[in-house]
């Protein structure tokens, strides 16, 4: 008989200790429980897959369905059950806080094929390599009039002053938002990333005035902002991406307004938070490990790009913006990793431990920028791989490729230990990013 003393004890997690740096802790779930059954700090209970074979496996089962309504809660005997309070309660947990009443539930994080597949098709036309190429340049003159912001301070916060605006500002131009009401999406955004997370640990649930009732507000403001824009755009559409949907709606695509306020939504949700999370990280780690830095600066100086696009992949492996997939749940019994999953289970792989697995990545906890062999699950992997992909990609490199060689001598201005990381379940970010460096003025480039 197994001696229940003598198995190991698993960490905790979603503590504090646990955001600041969860590696350690997902290291000990490879080893001991990779795919492991939790309660979260929602009080949802779930499967973490942790490990990057079975990873990899469970992000293109298609028995894993994206719908939220797939859901169903575990009775304390382990049995199925349709206990409608305790469902229905679980249901709004399962998903972006206030999407549900906001009537925002039919965008691609939540539907299956063939929805998944008629709506990813209209709406991929927008991030082409060719489109995305084509908005380089005005990516590049954001990153620069940022940086002209404070460059002559000789410090910022990188997070709320560079890499939090920039992508808001880069998705609500490819959204089609007007120049003056994108400073209203930027303060949703900041509602949105402030209230994303930050529950203290042990506690549970909350809406109401909660972290989740704060995003909740701003998702139903942009939720209203979007009807209306959508109504403007009907009578004077661009070449933007909400006029090809309506368009798109107009011409028997079968694409419904709400559809189309829902996928402009996620494509602002999703793109804005994962680039600021990539931007931040990836400025973090390359400020912890000057070696690299200091080597991707000389080949920025030679006019050397290949380690910045390589460069740029291995910190999205390393300390990538998506902490956790989206939700999944099982459709029917299956095996993950040796492990039976019921029926309705909520499952979550989690990207931050795959993608350390030294079972796929050689020496994994070392950042190298010049890493070859990395398919890394940042970005998702299967049918629903990060649509924005590309878009974040250049924006990334944009920016770090100016801050480096703008600011060349950028440092910390505060010890790591001091740093604060929000809580959330789904996404890894850092909540401020203090930096010094030598004061330069704006037009010296």
């Amino acid at each position: 008989m197994h001696d229940a003393s003598t198995a190991p004890t698993p960490p905790e997690l979603f503590t504090w200790e646990f955001a600041a740096d969860p590696y350690p802790a997902y290291a000990w779930l490879r080893e001991h429980s990779p795919v492991h059954w939790t309660t979260l700090p929602s009080g949802v209970n779930a499967w973490l897959v942790t490990r990057y074979g079975d990873a990899r496996q469970a992000l293109a089962d298609p028995r894993l369905s994206k719908n939220p309504a797939r859901h169903r809660e575990r009775s304390d005997n382990d049995e199925m059950t349709c206990r409608s309070a305790k469902s229905a309660h679980a249901k709004g947990k399962v998903g972006i806080p206030g999407e549900r009443s906001a009537e925002l539930m039919t965008h691609l994080l939540n539907i299956d094929p063939p929805d998944h597949t008629r709506l990813r098709r209209l709406v991929s036309k927008a991030f082409t390599p060719r489109r995305v190429a084509e908005f380089a340049p005005r990516v590049q003159q954001l990153t620069d009039r940022l940086i002209d912001a404070f460059a002559e301070r000789g410090e910022a916060d990188l997070i709320h002053e560079f890499a939090f605006p920039l992508p808001i500002y880069a998705i609500c131009d490819m959204l089609g938002v007007p120049a003056e009401d994108q400073d209203d999406f930027r303060d949703w955004a900041g509602m949105m990333l402030r209230h994303s997370g930050g529950r203290p640990p042990g506690t549970r649930g909350g809406h109401g005035g909660g972290p989740r009732g704060g995003v909740a507000r701003s998702v139903k403001k942009m939720r209203g902002y979007l009807a209306e824009l959508i109504h403007r755009k009907r009578a004077d559409l661009g070449d933007d991406l909400i006029s090809g949907l309506i368009r798109a709606s107009d011409h028997g695509e079968h694409l419904t307004e709400g559809e189309a306020a829902a996928m402009a939504f996620i494509l602002l949700f999703a793109g804005f938070e994962t680039t600021v999370n990539l931007i931040g990280n990836g400025t973090y780690a390359l400020l912890r490990n000057p070696e690299q830095r200091e080597r991707l600066h000389k080949a920025l100086v030679a006019g050397d790009e290949t380690l910045l696009a390589t460069g740029v992949e291995e910190l999205l492996r390393y300390d990538g913006p998506v902490e956790l997939a989206t939700w999944r749940f099982a459709t029917e019994p299956l095996t993950i990793g040796g492990q039976r999953i019921a029926t309705g289970d909520p499952v979550l792989v989690v990207l931050a431990a795959a993608d350390r697995d030294p079972d796929r990545f050689a020496d994994p906890d070392t950042l190298d920028l010049a890493r070859r062999d990395n398919q890394h699950l940042g970005y998702g992997h299967g049918i629903h791989y990060c649509l924005g992909a590309p878009l974040a990609r250049l924006e990334a490199q944009a920016a770090l490729a100016t801050l480096l060689r703008r600011l060349p001598d950028l440092r910390l201005a505060v010890e790591p230990a001091d740093l604060r990381w929000r809580g959330g379940l789904i996404m890894r970010g850092l909540r401020t990013l203090p930096v010094e460096f030598s004061a330069v003025r704006p037009h010296e480039r």
